[in-house]
C-alpha cells in the first residue's frame, strides 16, 4: 500500500508539476514558475489524479493553440517584412525575444505577446496598404505626366513595376520587395522631377497662350487682360499653388472667348479700319491743301497730285461710311447688351464726335462762302488789271487786236481764257479753264481757312490765292 501511494503521490506531482509549468507560460512567468509543487495526500484517488489530468490536457490544448497563434503571426510579420523590405527578426525580437527560435529559450504565448503581436501584424497590414495607396497615385501622376510630355519608353521603363501595381489590391501583393521604401522614395523622386519639368513647360505654355490673348485682342481693339494679372498668375505657377491643367483649361476658355468676340466684331472692325484710313487721308489732305508749292516742279509732285484727288474721293466717301458704321454698332450693342469699345473707347462716342465736327466745317464753310466768293471775285479783277499793266511791249509797234483776240478792234470773249505762266508748273501745267477754276477754288478754301482760323489748318500769306488766280487771263463772270 505504501508502495502504491508512493507512485500515487509520484502521479500527482508530475501531473501538477506539468500544470504549473504549462500555466506559467500560459501566464507569461515561465523564468519565475515555482519547483515546489504540494499534493494533498488526503485525496489521492484516481478521480482525482483525472480531473488533476483533464486540466493539464486543457492546458496543453491552450498551449499548442498559443503556440500556433504566435507562428502564424511570426509567418505573417516574415512575408510582409519581405514585401516590405524590412527585417522580420528585429520586428520579432521587438515583440519579446523569446519569439526568436535562435535564442533557443521557451516562447511567450502569453495573452499580452499574443496582443502585441497582433497589433504588429495590423501595423504592418496598415503600412501595406498605405504603400500601395501612395504608389497607386504616383503611378496615376507618372501616367498623367508621361502622357502630357510625351516621355519616351526608356524613361518610362524602370518604373513599369508601379504602373503594374496600378490594377492589383492590398490583398494581392505578395511579390518579394514590391513595396520597398526605397521604390516609393524613387517614384515620389521621378514625380517632382517631372513635376517641375511640367512647371517650366507650362509656363512657357502660358506664355505662349497669353501671348496669343494678347494679339487676338490687339488685332481686335478689346481690352487685354492686365499685366498685374498675368504676373500674379505666373507667380502662382512657379510657388505651385495653382493647379496647371486648371490654368491652361481657364487660358483656352479666354482664347475661345477673345476669338468668338473677334469674329463678331470682324465686319464692324474692317469698316472702322476704312475709317481711320479715310481719316488719316483727310488729314493728309488738309495739310497738302496749305502747303504753297505744291504745285512746283518737283521730284513726285505728280504724286502727290494723284494722291490728292484720290484722297478727295474717299473723304466724299465717308459721310455714308461713318453712317454705315453707326448703325452697325448699334445693332452689335443691342444684340450683346454691351457698349462696342475700341482700344478702351466706346467707338459710338468716336463716330458722333466725328459727325459733329464735320457738321461744324459743313456749317463754317457755308457761312464763309458769300464773303469769300466776293473776295476772291475783287482779288482776280486787281490781278487781272496788274498783269496787263506790267506787261512788257516787244516792238514800238503797236498790234492790232487781231493777233489777240481774233478780229480787229473786237473784244475779248468773256469766258475765254488763255494760259498765263504755264513755264510755273512744268509737266504738271493747267491746260484747261476748269482746271483753273479748280485751282481758284482751292485759293479760296485756304483764304477761308486763313482768316478764320479753322482748327488743323496752319494759316498762310494772301499771296497764296492770287498765285492760283495768276494762271489764268480774262474776266470771271460772278
Amino acid at each position: 500500500m505504501r508502495l502504491r501511494k508512493e507512485e500515487r503521490l509520484n502521479q500527482f506531482r508530475v501531473v501538477q508539476g506539468q500544470i504549473q509549468k504549462i500555466s506559467a507560460e500560459i501566464a507569461g512567468n515561465s523564468d519565475n514558475a515555482s519547483s515546489i509543487i504540494v499534493v494533498n495526500e488526503n485525496d489521492l484517488s484516481l478521480k482525482r489524479l483525472e480531473e488533476y489530468q483533464n486540466e493539464l490536457q486543457r492546458l496543453n490544448n491552450e498551449k499548442n493553440e498559443r503556440l500556433q497563434q504566435v507562428e502564424k503571426y511570426t509567418d505573417v510579420i516574415h512575408s510582409l517584412s519581405t514585401i516590405l523590405g524590412k527585417d522580420s527578426s528585429a520586428i520579432i525580437m521587438e515583440v519579446h525575444p523569446s519569439l526568436n527560435d535562435l535564442c533557443g529559450i521557451t516562447k511567450n504565448i502569453s495573452d499580452k505577446i499574443l496582443d502585441k503581436l497582433d497589433t504588429t501584424v495590423e501595423s504592418l497590414f496598415e503600412e501595406k496598404k498605405n504603400r500601395l495607396d501612395k504608389l497607386h497615385h504616383l503611378g496615376k501622376e507618372l501616367l498623367n505626366l508621361w502622357h502630357l510630355m510625351d516621355t519616351p519608353y526608356k524613361d518610362r521603363q524602370p518604373f513599369s513595376h508601379v504602373i503594374n501595381l496600378l490594377s492589383v489590391s492590398s490583398s494581392e501583393v505578395s511579390d518579394p520587395g514590391s513595396l520597398t521604401l526605397e521604390i516609393v522614395q524613387q517614384t515620389e523622386a521621378e514625380v517632382k522631377r517631372l513635376d517641375q519639368l511640367k512647371a517650366s513647360k507650362m509656363k512657357e505654355l502660358f506664355q505662349k497662350k497669353q501671348e496669343e490673348l494678347e494679339l487676338i485682342c490687339k488685332k481686335s481693339h478689346v481690352e487685354i487682360p492686365s499685366q498685374t494679372e498675368m504676373k500674379n498668375i505666373s507667380n502662382l505657377i512657379n510657388s505651385g499653388e495653382i493647379d496647371h491643367s486648371d490654368l491652361l483649361m481657364s487660358m483656352d476658355e479666354q482664347i475661345l472667348k477673345a476669338k468668338e468676340e473677334a469674329a463678331s466684331r470682324k465686319v464692324i472692325m474692317e469698316k472702322v479700319e476704312k475709317w481711320m484710313l479715310a481719316r488719316d487721308e483727310e488729314r493728309w489732305l488738309e495739310e497738302y491743301s496749305t502747303d504753297e508749292n505744291r504745285y512746283s516742279v518737283s521730284r513726285g509732285a505728280h504724286k502727290n497730285l494723284r494722291r490728292a484727288e484720290r484722297a478727295r474721293i474717299m473723304v466724299s466717301k465717308m459721310p455714308a461710311l461713318v453712317d454705315l458704321l453707326i448703325k452697325m454698332t448699334r445693332g452689335w450693342e443691342e444684340e450683346r447688351n454691351k457698349v462696342f469699345l475700341y482700344d478702351r473707347v466706346p467707338l459710338m462716342e468716336m463716330l458722333e464726335e466725328y459727325n459733329m465736327l464735320r457738321r461744324e466745317k459743313e456749317e463754317e464753310r457755308k457761312r464763309l462762302q458769300p464773303w469769300e466768293k466776293k473776295k476772291v471775285q475783287s482779288q482776280v479783277a486787281v490781278d487781272r488789271d496788274n498783269m496787263y499793266m506790267s506787261r512788257p511791249s516787244t516792238s514800238s509797234r503797236r498790234i492790232p487786236n487781231k493777233s489777240c483776240n481774233g478780229g480787229l478792234d473786237s473784244p475779248m470773249p468773256v469766258n475765254r481764257r488763255h494760259p498765263i505762266g504755264i513755264h510755273q508748273f512744268g509737266s504738271n501745267s493747267i491746260t484747261s479753264g476748269n482746271q483753273a477754276i479748280s485751282f481758284i477754288n482751292d485759293g479760296r478754301k485756304m483764304q477761308r481757312r486763313k482768316m478764320f482760323g479753322e482748327p488743323g489748318i496752319p494759316p498762310y500769306s494772301r499771296d497764296e490765292a492770287s498765285s492760283a488766280v495768276s494762271t489764268h487771263s480774262g474776266p470771271f463772270s460772278p
